[in-house]
């Protein structure tokens, strides 16, 4: 058999190809390398056309590297395989994983980094399962962070992508997650990306060539004297200036285009003169085309038929396989993939045993030569074939999809579903519908079809609500069996509410739930009925008309306690059934089971104290949920859960961790995940800055873009509360009534009238008092003391009592402040007993009790000091002068001088967590934990962590 025909004219293989003007970039990357063996992270951004040289370029990069004492990851993107998540993260991984042994395996798959498992593998891997639930995508791409900093640990990393405009949206979404991080890491990132074409996200291709760590490159053309050393390779002599200026004229000095101009001319027997090129018209690289075309016209049948079948399975594929597809035996395809390779279109690559085109350009021009019919049925031909050589599901998937018609064969459709499910595993529930639809009949879906109709509707709930709730309702006659009916019912229900259908969602669940043959099951639908019903104002006027509100069980069971929490969450922004509530979520969280009982009706029980006015309760519950969804990877709920804490850390005068909370939250959850909630933390973000006297940040804060959905929410009249309180700060009574009154109205509107749910009622009491009108004020304050007298809720009392003095003076105005001052207490509300006491000491003043009214106002003071209230403490400080008493001293060093974040960094510090620990905890990067406790030591004047006991320990006055 032959080998086919050598011409000696296409040479494409990067192992024979010497670089020719790129001394420059190579010392670039050189240089970076350096730095990450050192331990300072980088990034490196090749950009340029086809041609350019950039793979060659990453090539000789990497062959240049030692091999010990340094990990070197590479992965080479491909179209075909771009619609497969992390298809590259586990080129770039497995490699190594394969060399580990599973105590290593496990060490580098520990703590946060667990969830890397879901990218790297569909099967589980030592010590942890999958993980499928609604946070996987953003928790896989923390576990793979995490995962990578534990490869650093051992050595210095060099990641390598070639082509990263075809990338996959998962491994993409890695790329720029490790870029915006990398700084301080071991770790140096090169990527190369061709300009010009469509990039799977060029949004995030310009993130990550915008991190400040990046250095982009981008190779030049070709000199003359670039020019003449390919020409050298092509004939094996020199020619002329006069050619090497036509070359430049005609390629534009691109390698690629001069190298296939040069092997046209070899190819059709001319010299490299200027005489040989007037025929090459070509501007555009068609002579490229024409090159490979000519290499492949001169080869036996054979060779294209293995050419074409390599094109159709992709670079690496199996010989054997390819072999199949090509209709030859191993032998003749043996022989025909040396044929190619002899002429420069392909090289070997594992070491021989498969192989990959020499360009990507090469297989473009296969492809685009074959027929649409021809190239759909040696896909559908191909992904058979793979299937009976036992490859992954999602391999023979990728071949599936690229037929244009459903592939309904049973063979077919298990693959298809299996590939949909390995896609939602790892955070890719877009690439699950499509492999699902394309499971389904043109003519429509049989009863047959239900148990794809499930998955396609599960799979679509956070994709397209509207068809996972068609296809959900036309699955749900078919299925019977109590736990997939339940979770059909409570899916096609938040569908329903994402699309806008909140009182249909509480009505299916109403009239479905009885038909869920497991009593437990029901009262989970049923709890999940009545926060549903809290998403839509109409939907909740009547749930509020209907339902009972019994939370007096005794919470024995799952169902049971998700019921209690839920009633719990909906009674308590009620006044009137406020320690009711408290007491039931009280029963839930203390007999509630870890694993077993849902962390999001926990978090309801959680709040359900808050709005009882027991903010330290509250605290201790959020950290406990939050706990939970750590472990497990609930980072949409972890962020609510730390959002909603924040709100209690606020209330107890914890500003800086309130901040921190938010920071946090915001952190964990991106912004385009919040959705409708997003104003919940911006508002409690707003609050803690006027308060901490950063209004430039509440400033901006307030002025965010949020999505149009979040108006018809409860969670926008807290936001219309800080705003407007923010309104009233900057000497604008006016525009903040208008955003106080609305904020009350919509409060009432949702029944939520107790007056420890939110503040409105305070800020717009003093803003009719700004404008004038103190009658006004009056009435707002006296309805808020009759609630928190008979919702037995102290802070709320405490608060009203104070904007009631107000209206008062004298001795009366005296009265009421010390009422407030006897309701607050003991309570844990240090934020309002310093508003108090400086308001009291004020009034003393006031009063001509100087020697009260500046010991009342040095207590205020220093509890504002303490608290980090910046405004409080500015406004307690001039009160004091008032009465004739030296100012204080402010200090710009101490605990005080503590940004939010360093004072938190610190305290976990100094209760014993390490660097690692406190960076997976807060979701931000060891380099981070390390800048702020450097500057925390600065501050405190201790050398060491060892120190921060004293300030931050048990007993400590650290605010």
């Amino acid at each position: 058999m032959t080998d086919g025909i050598y011409t000696e004219a296409f040479e494409c293989r990067r192992d024979r190809l010497t670089l020719a003007n790129r001394e420059e970039e190579m010392s670039s990357l050189t240089a970076l390398v350096q730095d990450a063996r050192a331990g300072s992270g980088g990034i490196a951004l090749l950009e340029g056309v086809v041609g350019i040289g950039k793979s060659l370029l990453l090539d000789r990069l990497v062959s240049a590297l030692p091999a010990d004492g340094l990990y070197v990851l590479t992965a080479r993107c491909d179209a075909l395989e771009h619609d497969f998540p992390f298809g590259v993260v586990r080129q770039l991984f497995e490699p190594l994983l394969a060399t580990l042994d599973e105590p290593q395996l496990t060490r580098l798959l520990s703590g946060s980094a667990r969830t890397a498992a879901q990218a790297l593998s569909g099967e589980k891997l030592p010590g942890d399962a999958l993980l499928p639930t609604e946070d996987m995508s953003y928790a896989v791409l923390h576990g793979l962070y995490w995962f990578t900093c534990n490869l650093a640990a051992e050595a210095p990393l060099v990641i390598v992508v070639d082509d990263a405009h075809c990338a996959d949206m998962a491994s993409l979404r890695f790329l720029t997650h490790l870029a915006r991080r990398i700084e301080g890491l071991p770790v140096l990132l090169v990527l190369s990306q061709r300009t010009g074409d469509e990039a799977t996200d060029a949004a995030l291709l310009s993130d990550i060539a915008g991190q400040p760590l990046c250095r982009v490159l981008r190779p030049g053309p070709l000199t003359h004297q670039g020019v003449g050393h390919l020409v050298k390779t092509v004939f094996g002599h020199e020619a002329d200036d006069e050619f090497h200026e036509a070359c430049l004229a005609i390629t534009g000095g691109n390698p690629l285009l001069v190298h296939s101009l040069l092997s046209v001319l070899r190819l059709g027997g001319r010299p490299p003169t200027v005489e040989g090129l007037p025929y090459v018209t070509a501007h555009d690289g068609a002579f490229f085309h024409e090159a490979v075309r000519s290499v492949l016209q001169q080869q036996p049948e054979s060779a294209a038929a293995a050419a074409r079948a390599l094109a159709v399975m992709g670079d690496d594929a199996l010989p054997e396989v390819c072999a199949r597809l090509a209709g030859l035996d191993d032998a003749t395809h043996s022989a025909a993939m040396r044929a190619l390779r002899s002429n420069g279109l392909v090289s070997e690559v594992d070491d021989g045993r498969r192989w990959s085109f020499n360009h990507g350009l090469i297989r473009e021009v296969i492809v685009a030569d074959l027929p649409p019919e021809q190239l759909a049925q040696a896909h559908r031909h191909a992904a058979r074939l793979l299937l009976d050589a036992g490859a992954r599901a999602e391999q023979v998937a990728g071949h599936l999809l690229m037929t244009p018609l459903p592939a309904t064969e049973d063979w077919a459709v298990t693959v298809l579903r299996e590939a949909a499910r390995e896609a939602s595993f790892r955070g890719a529930p877009a690439l699950a519908v499509d492999l699902l639809r394309h499971c389904l009949p043109p003519e429509g879906p049989t009863p047959e079809d239900t148990p794809v109709l499930v998955e396609l509707g599960l799979a679509e709930a956070g994709v397209d609500p509207q068809a996972s709730v068609r296809h959900l309702q036309a699955a749900l006659e078919h299925v019977h069996e109590p736990p997939l009916r339940f979770r059909l019912l409570s899916s096609l229900a938040s569908g329903l509410i994402r699309s806008g259908q909140s009182l249909q969602a509480v009505r299916l669940l109403s009239e479905e739930a009885p038909t869920v043959r497991d009593a437990d099951l029901q009262r989970l639908l049923e709890g999940q009925r009545l926060m549903a019903s809290a998403e839509d104002l109409t939907s909740f006027t009547v749930t509020l008309q209907e339902y009972p509100f019994d939370i007096s069980r005794p919470g024995d069971t799952p169902g049971e306690r998700a019921l209690i929490a839920a009633g719990a969450g909906l009674c308590s922004v009620r006044a009137v059934r406020a320690q009711e509530s408290a007491a039931a979520a009280r029963r839930v969280l203390e007999s509630s089971v870890p694993g077993v009982d849902s962390p999001f009706f926990l978090t309801t029980a959680a709040t359900a104290l808050l709005y009882a006015g027991l903010p330290d309760e509250a605290d201790a519950a959020y950290q406990r949920v939050m706990g939970i969804t750590r472990q497990s990877q609930r980072l949409l709920l972890h962020g609510l859960c730390q959002a909603l804490r924040a709100e209690a850390q606020y209330r107890l005068g914890a500003l800086s961790e309130a901040l921190a909370a938010t920071r946090s939250a915001l952190n964990v959850v991106p912004p385009r995940h919040w959705g409708r909630t997003l104003a919940l933390p911006v508002a409690t973000q707003i609050h803690a800055l006027i308060d901490s006297g950063d209004l430039a940040g509440a400033d901006a804060a307030a002025a965010q873009a949020f999505p149009s959905t979040s108006l018809d929410t409860w969670q926008w009249n807290e936001f219309l509360c800080a705003r407007g309180r923010l309104r009233l700060t900057h000497q604008d009574p006016k525009g903040a009534l208008e955003d106080l009154l609305e904020a009350g109205r919509r409060q009432h509107l949702w029944t939520r009238t107790s007056p420890a749910v939110s503040s409105w009622w305070f800020w717009a009491g003093r803003a009719h008092l700004a404008l004038g009108a103190p009658t006004a004020a009056r009435e707002l304050a006296e309805d808020a003391v009759e609630r928190a007298r008979k919702g037995k809720l102290t802070d709320a009392l405490g608060a009203g009592l104070r904007l009631l003095a107000t209206t008062e003076s004298g001795a009366r105005k005296l009265g009421v402040l010390e009422e407030a001052l006897s309701a607050l207490d003991g309570s844990p509300a240090r934020l309002e007993r310093a508003r108090t006491l400086v308001d009291y000491g004020s009034t003393l003043h006031a009063c001509g009790r100087t020697e009260a009214a500046r010991e009342t106002l040095r207590q205020g003071l220093d509890l504002a000091y303490a608290l980090g209230a910046a405004q409080l403490h500015a406004q307690a400080n001039d009160a004091l002068l008032a009465t004739g008493a030296r100012p204080r001293r402010v200090t710009s060093s101490g605990v005080e001088s503590l940004t939010p974040s360093e004072a938190q960094v610190a305290r976990m510090a100094a209760a014993g967590g390490t660097n690692r620990e406190i960076a997976e905890e807060l979701f931000v990067t060891q380099r981070t934990v390390e800048q702020h406790l450097t500057s925390v030591y600065r501050k405190v004047g201790v050398s060491g962590r060892r120190g921060l006991g004293r300030f931050f320990g048990p007993g400590s006055t650290a605010k």
